[in-house]
């Protein structure tokens, strides 16, 4: 799995984007960010389909983690890069609800976060998978 797979991912508290990567250009940051204003604000998992692509969120506690897919990386493989990230943002900078966000206010710093957790994912996946086909050769 490489990281072309994932095209874009953002990490959103309530319907407010604090943090938001991508490498590529097209209309889905627009799209993710009209589904983000229809999600419900129960904790959840809800993936949409379009123009080949998925949009995943994963919604706990206020925050919602999004990341935009090709449809071939699969449901499951998705809402894992987002159970991952979302540990991981909470690892860097805790569940900060009593302080006044701006929005887009951690993308410079978390953009890089994002990118780094796309790579570091990606290459996790990559390894699970080729251990998986390994297995099932033998």
């Amino acid at each position: 799995m490489s990281q072309e797979s994932f095209i874009y991912s953002f990490v959103a508290r309530g319907t407010m984007i604090l943090a938001e990567y991508t490498e590529f250009t097209g209309n889905f940051p627009a799209i993710a960010t009209q589904c983000l204003q229809k999600l419900p604000s129960s904790n959840n998992k809800f993936t949409y389909s379009c123009d080949h692509h998925t949009f995943n969120f994963l919604v706990e506690d206020g925050y919602a983690y999004c990341v935009v897919a090709k449809d071939s990386v699969g449901k499951q493989i998705s809402i894992a890069f987002l159970e991952r990230m979302k540990a991981d943002f909470r690892k860097r900078y805790g569940v900060v609800k009593q302080i006044r966000l701006l929005p887009k206010v951690l993308t410079r710093n978390s953009g890089m976060f994002i990118q780094d957790r796309l790579y570091v994912i990606c290459a996790s996946i990559s390894m699970l998978l080729r251990a998986i086909s390994v297995q099932v050769v033998n």
